[in-house]
């Protein structure tokens, strides 16, 4: 999984597994899930994620500390 924050348009895309998504579909206002092609969600795009969302800390609850990774 990869979060990605984009400045320019103020979202934020929580990459779920890797692929392409060939459909979007509206979750809630601001709210958007990328499907494959196999119907799976890929991501999911947060619209005004800094007004939305506190982005000043990233918690990290029950992952094996060896399965943690930064990029």
């Amino acid at each position: 999984m990869k979060l990605h924050y984009y400045p320019e348009t103020d979202s934020l895309y929580i990459e779920l597994k890797p692929g392409t998504g060939v459909e979007v579909r509206e979750i809630a206002d601001g709210l958007n899930a990328d499907i494959g092609a196999d119907g799976a969600v890929v991501g999911l795009d947060i619209d005004h994620a800094s007004t939305t969302l506190d982005l000043s800390t990233l918690e990290i609850d029950g992952l094996p500390e060896a399965k943690r990774k930064a990029a």
